[in-house]
């Protein structure tokens, strides 16, 4: 049984894919402003720093590295989704599922196939990190691995974390913090310069680029909670504790708001570094649709336009989050 393309493309679940790409974006953005060639001012005639020495950028964009920084934002989020499907399918959790098709419980595909596709998007990953890290910092390796892991494991393993309600975490940290920041990293420009026959060296300001992925992340572990709650009944009736069977339907429908509400104050304090941020405010009317879905009494397939219109939502925020940085 070889499945078609098609069905690979659904099992690798696209409308999750915002998850992966808004990272890149916001990050690419905010590492912009600190990107080309580090020149520093104020020095004394001797070539030395003087107290009122400081650096600017003259910001030139690397399309490559931007480039790598998707694939590997991608390939995990691909091969974590794959890892999901076959693991969930093999333990019976999606054998009564109201949500998009999945091969392995969907009889689309066997176990093993669905396996070497994790396998394939998981090494196309490690691939891109590999060539990412020889340009930038061979410590984004042991941080792919992390996250490689960290992906497999929301599933995969005798005690997966997803199973036990840490998903949104895990989330927020890798898919918000991590990524957007480590694709701001690898646009900063040198961290040294030389003047003079002199080097200074200056300090990566971490505050933008990890705030920047605060509102990120906080969207992305939406998008989670509107897959969960729309699964309540099933995950409960397999076993699977996620946050959103852990708070009920009610509850969880109200951290789905609270969520929103925090991604909306994150990008306000955001606005401390750069003040065309709050532009990402005005994606404001695009919550409302899948909030007032939250708030409702709805469930199960009642709930399937709740996930496409967080994912727009988070497409829309992280457009207009990235134009903000960049103004």
């Amino acid at each position: 049984m070889n499945p078609p393309l098609k069905v690979w493309v659904a099992g690798a679940r696209p409308r999750t894919l915002p998850a992966a790409v808004v990272p890149v974006v916001v990050g690419t953005a905010a590492g912009y402003l600190s990107s080309g060639t580090p020149v520093l001012h104020g020095l004394r005639p001797d070539g030395t720093c003087a107290a009122q020495c400081f650096v600017t950028f003259d910001r030139s964009l690397s399309w490559l590295n931007a480039v790598l920084a998707l694939l590997v934002a991608l390939g995990i989020q691909v091969g974590t989704n794959y890892v999901n499907d076959y693991a969930d399918g093999v333990r019976g959790t999606d054998e009564r599922r109201v949500g998009p098709v999945r091969l392995v419980a969907g009889r689309l595909a066997s176990v093993r196939q669905v396996q070497i596709a994790a396998a394939i998007a998981f090494g196309v990953a490690g691939l891109a990190g590999l060539v990412l890290a020889a340009r930038v910092t061979w410590w984004f390796v042991p941080l792919g691995v992390l996250c490689v892991v960290a992906g497999w494991a929301y599933t995969g393993g005798p005690r997966p974390y997803g199973y036990l309600g840490f998903g949104e975490l895990f989330v927020f940290l890798f898919f918000g913090l991590v990524a957007t920041a480590g694709s701001a990293y690898v646009q900063h420009a040198p961290f040294v310069v030389s003047s003079g026959g002199h080097q200074y060296s200056y300090s990566y300001e971490w505050g933008l680029a990890l705030w920047a992925g605060v509102p990120v992340g906080l969207l992305a572990t939406a998008l989670l909670q509107a897959n969960n709650l729309r699964d309540i009944e099933t995950d409960a009736e397999s076993g699977k504790k996620t946050l959103a069977v852990r708070l009920g339907r009610r509850r969880a429908g109200l951290f789905y708001g609270f969520t929103l509400m925090a991604a909306a104050l994150a990008v306000g304090v955001l606005h401390g570094y750069r003040p065309w941020t709050l532009l990402a405010l005005a994606a404001t009317p695009v919550a409302i649709f899948p909030v007032r879905l939250a708030l409702s009494d709805r469930s199960g397939r009642a709930l399937l336009p709740m996930l496409s219109a967080t994912a727009r939502l988070q497409m829309v925020t992280g457009a207009l989050l990235a134009f903000g940085l960049l103004l």
